[in-house]
């Protein structure tokens, strides 16, 4: 599977690169943005060896990593990232996005989530999951929206696993 670019109604999904560091360390600046996930916002030379880390991909062969940030075409700016670890073998991604406090509330996560789910499921991937902190509500909507449902596993950091599994 490549990264490829994914257009929706309102947004270009671009496949990440380094460069883009700059611009998503002011979208992600927000300490807010970091409640329910951890960490703190990482300065633009900080992010930019975290992409330099995401776009070598995955030390594991038999794990891949898709990443893209989000580009508001009528704005021309990037709002934030959606990503995918993939394990092809077992034909199961896990999924995650965030949304740049000025855009969220929009649908704009919504939207990404969605095509990502549709792009996931046209590479044959039959089982999503997202990681949501319990008390997240919009993150579950997003969740929700994107075909995804709560389950009772909760993992090591206390956040419950939401799925979407399709047969086949």
């Amino acid at each position: 599977m490549l990264t490829e670019p994914i257009r929706t109604a309102r947004l270009d999904l671009v496949p990440l690169a380094v460069e883009h560091a700059a611009e998503m360390s002011g979208v992600l600046a927000d300490p807010a943005l970091h409640t329910y996930i951890g960490g703190e916002p990482l300065c633009p030379e900080a992010l930019r060896a975290r992409y330099e880390r995401l776009t070598a991909g995955s030390p594991d062969p038999a794990v891949s990593w898709h990443n893209w940030v989000l580009r508001l075409r009528t704005a021309d700016c990037l709002i934030g990232t959606v990503q995918a670890t993939v394990t092809p073998a077992r034909r199961a991604a896990e999924i995650a996005w965030i949304t740049g406090t000025p855009w969220q509330g929009r649908g704009l996560a919504t939207e990404a989530a969605r095509a990502l789910t549709t792009w996931l499921v046209r590479h044959y991937i039959r089982t999503i999951t997202a990681h949501i902190h319990p008390a997240h509500q919009a993150s579950a909507a997003v969740a929700r929206a994107a075909g995804l449902s709560p389950t009772q596993e909760v993992d090591d950091e206390g956040e419950v696993v939401w799925r979407l599994s399709l047969g086949g």
